[in-house]
C-alpha cells in the first residue's frame, strides 16, 4: 500500500476552535486555546504519523482585518500556509455566525477561496452549541457557494467527526513519501512552546488590550544536570503604564502568572523548571518591523 502524506492547513476568522482542531486530531496540546480571539500568531506545525500516512497540519492565525503591522505578519502566515498545503479546512463557527456571511464575505476569506489548487473542505464548528436545522440551513448555504469539496459538521471541542474528517483527508492527500520521522509531532524547539504557554497564561490572567500587547521572548533555556531547568523569560510590552498591570500589587499578578506557567511548562516538559519572568517596555513593538523581526515575525518570502 502506497504512502499518503502532505500538508493540511486549517484556516478560520479568529476563535472558531483552529488551534482546538488541532489538538484534537494529535492528541495532544500544541497550540495555545482560549476564549479570546487572535490567540494563535504564528503558524505552528503538528505532525500525525500512522504506517501508512503522514499528515503535516499547519495551525494559523484567525483571518481578520489588520490594524497594525504585526496582524498584517499574521494576515501572511496565513496566505503563505495556504499556498503552501495539499488540503484546506476552513473552519465556520456556527455559535457565533449561524449563515455564515460574517465569514463568506469577508474579503480576505474570498481572496483565500479563489486559490484554486487545493482541495477544499469545510467544517461547520461547534454543533454543540447549535441545533439541526440550522446546521443543515448552513450546509445548503455552503454547498451552493461551489467552493467546497467536502461540507462536514463537527466539534472539535468534543471530538465529533474529527475521524470522519481525516478519512476525507486522506482520500486527498497525495502519494509521497514521509517528510519528517514517526517519532517527530512538531518541530518547532521547547523554547517556542515555552513561550507560547507564558502567553497563554496571560490571556487567561489579563483583560481588555494587556495580552494583545504582550510578547513573550525567551532569553534563556538551560538544561542543568541534577538541578531544575533554568528558563528566563521577558514579557514585551507596549507602554510604560502596562508594565504596573502585568506586575500587580507587590508583585502579585506577576507571580500568580509565575506560578501557572510554570506548573503548565512542568506538565508540558515533563520536567521540573525554575522560571524567572521580568517585564520590559518596546514602545509600540506591534508596529515596529525592527521588533517583530526579532520576535520572529518573518515570512517566507523575507
Amino acid at each position: 500500500m502506497a504512502i499518503k502524506s502532505g500538508y493540511v492547513t486549517i484556516i478560520g476568522k479568529p476563535n472558531v476552535g483552529k488551534s482546538t482542531l488541532l489538538n484534537a486530531f494529535l492528541g495532544e496540546k500544541l497550540s495555545i486555546t482560549t476564549n479570546k480571539p487572535q490567540t494563535t500568531r504564528k503558524r505552528i506545525l503538528g505532525i500525525l504519523s500512522t504506517e501508512d500516512f503522514q499528515v503535516i497540519f499547519l495551525d494559523t492565525p484567525g483571518i481578520l482585518k489588520p490594524d497594525y503591522l504585526l496582524q498584517e505578519k499574521m494576515l501572511e502566515y496565513v496566505h503563505q500556509s495556504v499556498k503552501d498545503a495539499d488540503v484546506l479546512l476552513f473552519i465556520i463557527d456556527i455559535s457565533s455566525d449561524p449563515e455564515g456571511r460574517k465569514t463568506l464575505e469577508d474579503e480576505n476569506v474570498q481572496k483565500i477561496l479563489s486559490y484554486r489548487k487545493q482541495k477544499k473542505m469545510v467544517l461547520i464548528n461547534k454543533v454543540d452549541l447549535s441545533n439541526e436545522e440550522k446546521v443543515k440551513l448552513l450546509m445548503s448555504k455552503l454547498e451552493k457557494t461551489g467552493n467546497f469539496d467536502r461540507i462536514i459538521p463537527v466539534s472539535a471541542m468534543l471530538n465529533y467527526n474529527t475521524d470522519s474528517v481525516l478519512e476525507n483527508i486522506l482520500e486527498f492527500l497525495p502519494e509521497h513519501p514521509k517528510y519528517y520521522p514517526d517519532d517527530i509531532v512538531a518541530i518547532e524547539p521547547e523554547r517556542f512552546f515555552v513561550s507560547e504557554i507564558i502567553r497563554e497564561k496571560i490571556l487567561e490572567l489579563y483583560h481588555e488590550e494587556i495580552p494583545y500587547s504582550v510578547e513573550v521572548v525567551i532569553d534563556d533555556f538551560k538544561e542543568r544536570e541534577g538541578r531544575k531547568d533554568l528558563i528566563q523569560a521577558s514579557i514585551v510590552v507596549e507602554k510604560e503604564s502596562q508594565k504596573p498591570i502585568l506586575i500587580g500589587r507587590q508583585g502579585s499578578a506577576i507571580k500568580e502568572l509565575g506560578q501557572k506557567s510554570r506548573e503548565a511548562i512542568e506538565a508540558f516538559l515533563q520536567r521540573p523548571v525554575y522560571l524567572e519572568l521580568r517585564v520590559k517596555v518596546r514602545n509600540k513593538w506591534r508596529s515596529d518591523p525592527n521588533f517583530l523581526k526579532s520576535f520572529g515575525y518573518t515570512t517566507d518570502d523575507e
